[in-house]
């Protein structure tokens, strides 16, 4: 236990903060006096989702590139998806541009289904090993905070928050439609 003894638990409770600020966000931006929130998500849902991502990405590299951690076959799979999700927000904030929704919707799906099943297999390490062609197994846990969070844990709460998030500024804009069409 080296650095990562310190870096785990800041990890753990950022991943859990932020799904339940994102899912406040969602319930508060409903509020009839919540312009200023709907404005702010609308304005910036994806900067945050932005930061969401560059989070999961940093740190992802942080457990394998600084503490040694091995990712797994199921690790990989879920990187596949957060990189570019961390890169298409990116490049949507330099060029101020709007991501679709629909791509940001698919790969945090994707991403948090791959997360949901990685999750199980720690959970309940019993049902056979999976990721065989893999050095490290899926059922392994680097990480286990408060006995439930592990790096899969964050991984899905980093794509359930933007899923959150992307929901709510879709929502948002529906709102705006929908009010600027009635008046």
């Amino acid at each position: 236990m080296g650095s990562e003894s310190t870096v785990s638990p800041i990890l753990a409770n950022l991943a859990i903060v932020a799904v339940f600020a994102s899912l406040l966000v969602l319930t508060f931006a409903e509020l009839p006096r919540a312009d200023a929130l709907r404005a702010f998500v609308y304005d910036h849902g994806q900067h945050l989702m932005l930061l969401v991502a560059a989070t999961a990405t940093g740190s992802s590299l942080y457990y394998s590139e600084v503490v040694g951690f091995v990712p797994c076959e199921f690790c990989w799979f879920q990187r596949v998806i957060m990189y570019p999700l961390a890169v298409l927000l990116l490049t949507s904030a330099i060029t101020r541009s709007r991501l679709g929704a629909q791509f940001v919707l698919v790969l945090a799906l994707i991403g948090l289904g791959l997360s949901i099943y990685h999750y199980q297999l720690q959970m309940f390490p019993s049902q056979g090993e999976v990721c065989t062609g893999s050095a490290v197994p899926c059922s392994g846990k680097y990480i286990n905070e408060f006995g439930f969070v592990t790096i899969p844990f964050m991984a899905g709460c980093g794509f359930l928050t933007i899923l959150i998030l992307q929901v709510s500024q879709w929502r948002v804009g529906n709102l705006y439609r929908r009010w600027t069409a009635a008046e």
